[in-house]
């Protein structure tokens, strides 16, 4: 694995890979698994808008809500260009998950030197996400010595089931138009972590490879 990391690795220099599936497939625990074997940067849009949202006293994603497209443009995108974050590589979470912010994202990163070379999809079912989430709500329970009462379980769902809608709806197109700019890696996201890692390195090794002829 350490020979295809740094073949990744030079390919991708200070670029970005943008990292996207349902709620619960494992992107930020692959995300930064992948950035710390690359010693690259994580960037979560999700992390960056709640920061932002603590500092302004603004709270655009209570509920569950994603951040308007306009909020998304004003804190994340400027954060491509940071000092601090010039001379590495980025690994990102679903930045840019809904569909017309792609293109602000791409160019938003190829002006502050961080081309996004790939966007990668960790494909698991929603039977799987689905039964994931459970096992969640579950612990969560256990772990306040107290049952879950129903009104706070059914609101919990209720925003797991939006952001299903959500990626169906409005990032499935944001997947397709990577895709057609043939920048699309797709990852089996249905297994242990161990082995989502390396099927992950496995197929990004083999893009890096193909785009470097």
């Amino acid at each position: 694995m350490d020979e295809q990391l740094n073949t990744i690795r030079e390919w991708l220099g200070t670029g970005s890979i943008d990292i996207f599936g349902l709620p619960m497939s494992g992107k930020d625990t692959v995300g930064i698994r992948l950035a710390e074997a690359l010693g690259a940067r994580f960037l979560s849009s999700g992390m960056i808008i709640r920061a932002m949202e603590q500092e302004t006293n603004q709270h655009f994603t209570d509920g569950g809500d994603l951040a308007p497209t306009d909020i998304f443009y004003e804190w994340v995108l400027p954060y491509f260009a940071r000092e601090d974050l010039a001379s590495s590589a980025l690994i990102l979470s679903s930045v840019g998950r809904w569909s017309g912010e792609e293109d602000q994202v791409m160019e938003a990163a190829r002006a502050a030197g961080h081309e996004i070379k790939a966007a990668v999809l960790l494909n698991v079912s929603e039977a799987d996400v689905q039964l994931r989430h459970e096992t969640v709500l579950e612990a969560g329970a256990r772990e306040s010595g107290q049952e879950t009462t129903r009104r706070e379980d059914d609101k919990t769902r209720e925003v797991f089931e939006k952001r299903i809608r959500e990626f169906n709806e409005k990032t499935i197109p944001v997947i397709k138009h990577y895709q057609q700019l043939d920048l699309l890696v797709q990852v089996r996201a249905d297994m242990d972590r161990d082995a989502v890692f390396a099927e992950l390195v496995n197929q990004l090794y083999n893009f890096a490879v193909r785009k470097s002829r």
